[in-house]
C-alpha cells in the first residue's frame, strides 16, 4: 500500500464544504476547506478513486514537494532539488506550468510559472543534455505551483482536462452550467432520488442528468483518460481494481436501497435547446430515468409529489431582456405557489432584482459562482 501525500482539489466557489464531504466519503484524509479548493490526505488507490467518481472538483492536484521560498532564487533552487525530474519529467516529455500565490519577488502568476519553467529546463541541460517542451494546450505533465506563507507548493495536475468534461455534453445550450457545479448544486440540495424532481426550464439537461447519475450511482470518471495513467508510478493493477468497483456503483434504475428511483421531469420551451438536451441524456446514459417535455414554465404540470423543483432561468447576463425577464420570474413564482405546494424550490439566481418579482421568501442564500458570475443557490418552501 503506498504512502500517503497531500493533495488539492480545486472545486468551483462556494462548494468548498460539499466538495470536502464528497472526498472525505471517497476517502480521503485530514480534509481542509479552502477558498475555491480543498486540501486532503491520500493514497494512490484513493487518489485513483477520486479521478473515477468525484463529481466536485474541476482538478485533483498531487503535491510532490513543499520548500521555503522567499525569493526568485529560492524558488529555482527549490524546484530543482524538489524531486527526481529524470523519473518524472524526461526530457521527451512536454509540460506546461500555472502558479499562483505571491512570494517575495514573485508578485505575478506568469512570472513565478516562468521561472519554474526555466529551473526545469536548465536541469535538464545540465543533467540530461536535452529539454523538455512546453505545450500549454495537452501537456504530458501540468505542474502547478502555489506561493504562500513563506512556502512553495509544487504539485502534478492528474486529471488533463478539467474533471468537469464529463464527456456526454457535445450539445450544449446558450448558457450552460458546468457539470460538477451542478452536481454540487444538486448535492446542496439534499435530493437523493426517493422524491420526484423537476426542472421547469430544463435547458440543455444538465441539472437534472448530474441529479440522477448521482442517484443511479453513475461514476463520472470511467469513460476518461487521465494525466496520471502516464506517472512513473502508474499502478495498473491498482487502477483496474479502483475503475472495477466504481462500475459496480452503477444501477439502472434502482437507488442504493433498491428502491426504484422517482420521477425525473423536465420541460424546455425551445425546440432546439430541448433537442440537444435529449442527445445530452442519451449520450449520459439517463435517457429512460427523465421524462423531457416540450413546453412553457408556465404551463408545468409538476409529477405526483412533493419533490424537490430545481432550475437555472437566465438572469441577464447572458441571455433574455430586463423586462421581459422580470415577467418570466413573475410567472414562475406565480405558477409555483398555484401548483407546486408542499415542494421545495431550489432556484440559481445571478440577479436579485429578477428573483424579487418571484414574490417568494428564500429560506437559504448559498453563495456560488457561475462562470465568474456571483450567484446565490436559493432555497424556498413552497406553500
Amino acid at each position: 500500500m503506498s504512502a500517503p501525500f497531500s493533495a488539492i482539489a480545486v472545486v468551483p466557489p462556494g462548494l468548498e464544504a460539499p466538495a470536502a464531504a464528497e472526498l472525505e466519503g471517497l476517502g480521503a484524509r485530514s480534509v481542509q476547506p479552502l477558498l475555491r479548493a480543498v486540501r486532503f490526505e491520500a493514497s494512490l488507490a484513493c487518489f485513483y478513486r477520486l479521478h473515477l467518481q468525484a463529481r466536485l472538483p474541476f482538478r485533483l492536484l498531487r503535491e510532490l514537494a513543499s520548500f521555503p521560498c522567499r525569493s526568485k532564487e529560492e524558488l529555482y533552487a527549490g524546484v530543482q532539488r524538489a524531486v527526481d525530474w529524470s523519473r518524472w519529467l524526461p526530457p521527451e516529455l512536454s509540460f506546461r506550468v500555472d502558479a499562483s500565490g505571491i512570494a517575495p519577488g514573485l508578485n505575478h502568476g506568469h512570472y513565478s510559472a516562468l521561472q519554474v519553467k526555466n529551473a526545469l529546463v536548465d536541469w535538464q541541460r545540465q543533467q540530461l543534455g536535452q529539454r523538455s517542451y512546453i505545450d500549454l494546450d495537452q501537456p504530458d505533465r501540468s505542474l502547478h505551483l502555489h506561493l504562500g506563507g513563506g512556502l512553495a507548493s509544487l504539485s502534478l495536475d492528474g486529471s488533463g482536462s478539467s474533471l468537469h468534461r464529463r464527456g456526454y455534453r457535445a450539445a450544449m445550450g446558450l448558457a450552460p452550467l458546468k457539470e460538477n457545479l451542478a452536481a454540487g448544486l444538486i448535492a446542496l440540495s439534499g435530493w437523493d432520488g426517493s422524491v420526484p424532481l423537476a426542472d421547469p426550464l430544463c435547458g440543455s439537461g444538465t441539472l437534472l442528468i448530474e441529479a440522477v447519475r448521482m442517484a443511479l450511482g453513475r461514476a463520472p470518471g470511467l469513460e476518461r483518460q487521465f494525466s496520471l495513467q502516464g506517472w512513473p508510478d502508474f499502478d495498473l493493477e491498482l487502477w483496474n481494481q479502483e475503475q472495477a468497483a466504481a462500475r459496480c456503483l452503477a444501477r439502472s434504475s434502482s437507488l442504493a436501497n433498491g428502491r426504484p428511483l422517482a420521477a425525473v421531469v423536465g420541460l424546455e420551451q425551445n425546440a432546439e435547446v430541448l433537442a440537444q438536451a435529449r442527445v445530452n441524456l442519451e449520450q449520459a446514459g439517463v435517457a429512460a430515468a427523465i421524462q423531457l417535455q416540450a413546453g412553457d414554465c408556465r404551463d408545468f404540470q409538476p409529477p405526483p409529489g412533493p419533490g424537490v423543483l430545481v432550475c437555472n432561468p437566465p438572469y441577464g447576463e447572458r441571455l433574455g431582456q430586463g423586462e421581459d425577464l422580470e415577467a418570466l420570474y413573475a410567472d414562475l413564482g406565480a405558477m409555483l405557489k398555484q401548483r407546486c405546494g408542499g415542494w421545495q424550490l431550489w432556484l440559481l439566481s445571478g440577479n436579485p432584482a429578477l428573483t424579487g418579482a418571484l414574490r417568494m421568501k428564500a429560506t437559504r442564500r448559498i453563495p456560488v459562482s457561475n462562470g465568474g458570475i456571483d450567484c446565490r443557490w436559493l432555497h424556498y418552501q413552497i406553500r
